[in-house]
């Protein structure tokens, strides 16, 4: 590896930038959790209200970080924010907690949704007892489990190229994903909807209950458990909409940044939050309640699918999904690395990690990155954490936000081209719904919210011992 002292190039358009937001969020959760959400909540107003209500949040959230972003046009987004609104500890752990579990085990994630959507054309590919490679301990290994590791390793490897390889494929595959999005949406309510099914779906809309995993309603939720059932729902709503904010990791490569940035996450986040909204509208048209809360391995796009297109519904909607996936887990191993890289200028990170290669990226950080997400694949325990660390990124990104209100008081002198929309009430509605998220998450899911806490809180020492041994050096 060629070692230089060149500073990131900023080759990146307001197209590129928002393909990488709308890219990186949409995954395989969309496909997906609508199936939990359903079992949750039980009923089509409070499906659509989940993802009405999360997509509120992200588009609050991404309206406000523009003022961040334009403030502070560099490398390391989000990371930078908290150490400039809090301290360097702040910052600190979010980035810690980055690297240990939000973007490496999302990696993992969508990586392992890949392989297993594969499995749908190649038989040995699917987690089936006949597939199993090896157990060790609560540990089962399979076949798809190693073309994860393949495919994360194929596009760190793209990246490390330079951001021009990284950025075709993001564009390419984004725009892609989008189009049969639309497509799929089209012909959802052209060729599969069915008057019945709506109406049917839509009695008793508002009445929140619970079901099982055949579908059927277990029983009604009424009182502050309607609180807690929305929560729960979000996890999922809410992983499928993250990532959001990886474009202002990488500001440091885009056009313009001060205007771009902002209004890349307002375009990408809008766009997503419509597609995600309209593609549940159009899951309700299709499917009784009963099936998209049954379906088979919470694969409720597939279901939809093959009441659209017949037989050759799972095939479409695996094609999809790949494709999907691919272009999301290129976004996230693009952006992510540039987090490590800033942290390593500022003395907290492995040393070699603040360094560029000779196609002016930061190589070290983009194989440390995909080394830890390899073995989070391996671990199959990437669901897990995802599910433990939901309640993390929500809390940081309130403390975010927050650090807008506090940075007009400390640094009322820096630049602010971009102002955040709806100041100070819509940065102040998010904060309220996000603390409101995270204590409701205590109360009900505690399973979802001490292990994230701990992971985060084991950032602290590993900070002192930073701190000490940059003083050293």
């Amino acid at each position: 590896m060629t070692e230089t002292t060149q500073t990131f190039k900023p080759s990146l358009s307001l197209l590129d930038a928002t393909m990488i937001v709308a890219g990186s969020m949409i995954g395989s959760g969309i496909f997906i959790v609508s199936a939990d959400i359903t079992r949750n909540v039980g009923s089509a107003g409070w499906l659509i209200a989940v993802w009405l209500i999360t997509g509120f949040m992200t588009l609050a959230a991404a309206l406000s970080y523009g003022e961040l972003s334009s403030m502070f046009p560099k490398a390391g987004g989000q990371y930078v924010y908290l150490k400039e609104a809090f301290n360097p500890l702040a910052g600190f752990l979010y980035g810690w907690s980055f690297f240990a579990v939000i973007q490496t085990a999302t990696i993992a994630a969508v990586g392992v949704a890949f392989s297993k959507y594969a499995g749908t054309f190649i038989p040995i590919l699917e987690e089936a007892p006949e597939n199993l490679i090896a157990q060790i301990g609560i540990f089962k290994i399979y076949p798809s489990q190693f073309l994860s590791i393949i495919l994360i390793i194929f596009l760190t490897y793209i990246n490390t190229k330079g951001i021009k390889g990284g950025k075709m494929i993001q564009t390419t595959f984004t725009v892609v994903k989008l189009l049969a999005l639309f497509g799929l949406i089209a012909f959802g309510f052209l060729l599969a909807a069915k008057a019945d099914i709506w109406n049917s779906n839509w009695a008793n809309a508002w009445d929140m209950k619970t079901r099982g995993a055949d579908g059927n309603i277990i029983g009604g939720v009424a009182g502050s458990a309607i609180l807690g059932a929305i929560a729960a729902s979000m996890v999922g709503s809410i992983f499928s909409s993250d990532a959001w904010n990886n474009v202002t990791f990488i500001a440091g490569e885009v056009q313009n940044p001060k205007r771009n940035i902002g209004l890349s996450l307002f375009l990408g986040t809008l766009i997503v939050t419509l597609i995600y909204v309209t593609v549940n509208l159009m899951y309700i048209s299709v499917l009784p309640l009963q099936d998209i809360a049954s379906a088979p391995r919470d694969r409720v796009a597939a279901s939809a699918s093959n009441a659209i297109f017949g037989n050759i519904g799972v095939y479409v909607i695996a094609a999809l999904i790949m494709v999907s996936t691919f272009g999301c887990n290129n976004g996230l191993i693009l952006a992510g690395a540039r987090v490590y890289h800033t942290m390593a200028k500022d003395g907290l990170f492995f040393k070699k990690t603040a360094e560029l290669n000779q196609h002016q990226v930061p190589e070290f950080a983009l194989w440390i990155q995909c080394a830890v997400a390899c073995l989070l694949c391996l671990s199959g325990k990437y669901g897990d954490l995802l599910d433990m660390i939901s309640f993390v990124v929500v809390m940081f990104y309130a403390l975010t936000i927050l650090g807008i209100f506090i940075l007009r008081k400390k640094r009322p002198e820096l630049e602010r081209p971009y102002k955040a929309f709806g100041y100070p009430v819509l940065p102040a509605i998010y904060i309220l719904m996000a603390i409101s998220f995270c204590i409701l998450l205590i109360i009900y899911k505690p399973q979802y919210t001490w292990p994230g806490l701990i992971i985060v809180l084991a950032g602290i020492p590993i900070y002192y011992l930073a701190v000490a041994n940059k003083k050293r050096g």
